[in-house]
């Protein structure tokens, strides 16, 4: 379950970032997830809530913005959502395309807060 590792990831990403003071816990961090980036949200979601435990994160919301797989067609010079299984164009069916999105994996913003009474 590589959906561990990725957590750990974020939660380092997360951390580096977290102002110094104490006090200051993680509310949200919202993360940018492609169709392709080879991710299971649900297993990524359970692996993040169970490695922030006792950390400035514990009790923090993993929102995941999904990212479809989008692709320019190569023949017909159309744009278009894709399936991943397909990978085919959904106007005229070639098969030569060039991805534009879908394999993103970002840590888009962190939401903090500051806890009232620890300084």
């Amino acid at each position: 379950m590589h959906e561990l590792s990725i957590a750990q990831s974020i939660v380092d990403i997360v951390l580096q970032h977290l102002p110094r003071e104490e006090g200051v816990s993680v509310r949200s961090v919202r993360l940018t997830l492609g169709a392709m980036a080879g991710v299971v949200p649900d297993s990524l979601e359970f692996c993040f809530g169970a490695i922030t435990e006792g950390t400035p994160l514990q009790g923090a919301l993993l929102e995941i913005e999904h990212v479809p797989l989008r692709a320019h067609c190569n023949d017909c010079g159309g744009d278009t959502d894709i399936e991943p299984t397909l990978f085919a164009c959904a106007a005229c069916g070639s098969r030569s395309l060039t991805i534009l999105s879908g394999r993103e994996m970002q840590v888009r913003d962190i939401e903090v807060e500051e806890n009232e009474g620890v300084r």
